[in-house]
């Protein structure tokens, strides 16, 4: 099977990608949701007329400098003052306090000086001045967070003053996680001969969460079709929306992870791509389950992982946006012409004199080094063929999570 270009992959993976079913979570559970329908004020903000600042609330044709204004009243903010002003007065008021009925102005407390039961005007103000009008910041029925909006911090305080107690959302994908591998020990074990430390479960959940996302942990599969099939069968039992396995997808005798999906009827879209890292990649369905065969080696696994899962996460989540943002930058380091796979190389960013990011790649890129993944901010994205480029030459990048 011929190398499928990047971004014929990147739709392969894409493609009916539809956002899941809809659910309703209170507010407190909807960080980092995404609205499944228009979300409209269930109030207007503020209701009515309040002030912006600790004075004296008056009418401005009264308010100039010398003017003495008897004091009537006064007004805290959930405390309204039920009496209109009229000419030659005033009453005290506090920020959030609601503007008196024949109101138009508040002086502020440093302009004024008290003198018992008056106060005296020392600065002139201009009529509406730090008077925060009804409905300045919304009206009832405004409709301030769309459909396929992303719910972060400030939009959650937005639903919360439209005075929305819970939101709909769509269903958060379930994302199952199979390593295979006899070679593969948990962390905080003593490896055997041949053994390595096993890393994926936690790049790969993290960026799983980071989008929100639910993660299944299937463990890791032994060596064996029996064994690779059962994490398979468990994925489905449990109502994954997404399999990703790791490691056993290339061409060895010990590679049983297409044999064990095509044999439940895995439909593949695609394998191997023509990607470094990562060009073993695997990707197909298994009935209404999505399935992406990353490459065992941790920085091919994460690299193919922020590419074409996060994405992927996205679209099932009813994101309006799902792409990564390429960015401009400068080289730091020259680099060889690239061959016919399209090249993401990890990179350090430091700031540059012209504005834009200096990208230097970390040294030796390959796949298996974990330590220079962790060092990296950024990926060099470089196209297939690309020709040599000096130190300082205009570059694309992609910057890493964190």
């Amino acid at each position: 099977m011929a190398l499928m270009p990047v971004a014929d992959a990147y739709v392969a993976v894409l493609k009916d990608a539809s956002a899941l079913p809809e659910e309703t979570v209170a507010l407190t559970d909807a960080f980092h949701r995404t609205l499944s329908r228009d979300v409209a004020a269930l109030r207007t903000q503020p209701p009515v007329a309040l002030s912006a600042m600790d004075g004296y609330a008056v009418r401005a044709a009264d308010a100039v400098p010398g003017a003495r204004l008897k004091v009537i009243g006064e007004v805290a903010a959930g405390r309204p003052f039920n009496q209109a002003i009229g000419a030659g007065q005033a009453a005290r008021i506090f920020t959030g306090g609601v503007v008196p009925g024949g109101v138009d102005a508040v002086v502020i407390q440093e302009d004024t000086t008290r003198d018992g039961e008056f106060v005296i005007v020392n600065e002139a103000i201009a009529e509406g001045k730090n008077i925060r009008p009804a409905g300045i910041d919304f009206r009832e029925g405004d409709v301030l967070l769309p459909r396929g909006s992303w719910l972060n911090d400030r939009a959650l305080a937005l639903a919360a003053s439209m005075n929305h107690p819970q939101l709909p959302v769509h269903r958060r994908p379930k994302v199952a996680i199979l390593a295979t591998g006899d070679e593969l020990v948990a962390p905080g074990t003593t490896p055997g001969p041949g053994q390595i430390v096993y890393s994926n479960l936690f790049s790969l959940s993290a960026l799983v969460r980071s989008e929100s996302a639910e993660v299944i942990d299937l463990g890791i599969a032994c060596d064996t079709l029996e064994s690779t099939a059962n994490g398979i069968s468990r994925a489905r039992d449990l109502g994954a929306d997404v399999l990703v396995t790791t490691g056993g997808a290339s061409v060895g005798d010990h590679d049983l992870v297409q044999a064990a999906l095509k044999a439940e009827g895995f439909d593949m879209a695609f394998w191997k791509i023509a990607l470094r890292p990562g060009k073993p990649m695997m990707h197909g369905r298994l009935d209404t389950m999505r399935v992406l065969g990353l490459p065992g080696n941790p920085v091919s696994s994460y690299v193919c992982a922020f590419l074409f899962l996060v994405p992927l996460i996205r679209a099932l989540s009813g994101r309006t946006s799902v792409d990564h943002l390429l960015e401009r930058a400068v080289l730091g380091r020259e680099l060889p012409a690239n061959d016919k796979r399209q090249d993401y190389l990890r990179a350090r960013l430091t700031p540059g004199s012209d504005g834009l990011p200096v990208a230097t790649s970390v040294g030796a890129q390959d796949s298996s080094l974990v330590a220079n993944l962790a060092a990296s901010d950024a990926l060099i994205v470089r196209a297939p063929h690309a020709p040599a480029a000096p130190a300082g030459s205009p570059c694309t990048i992609l910057r890493l999570p964190g």
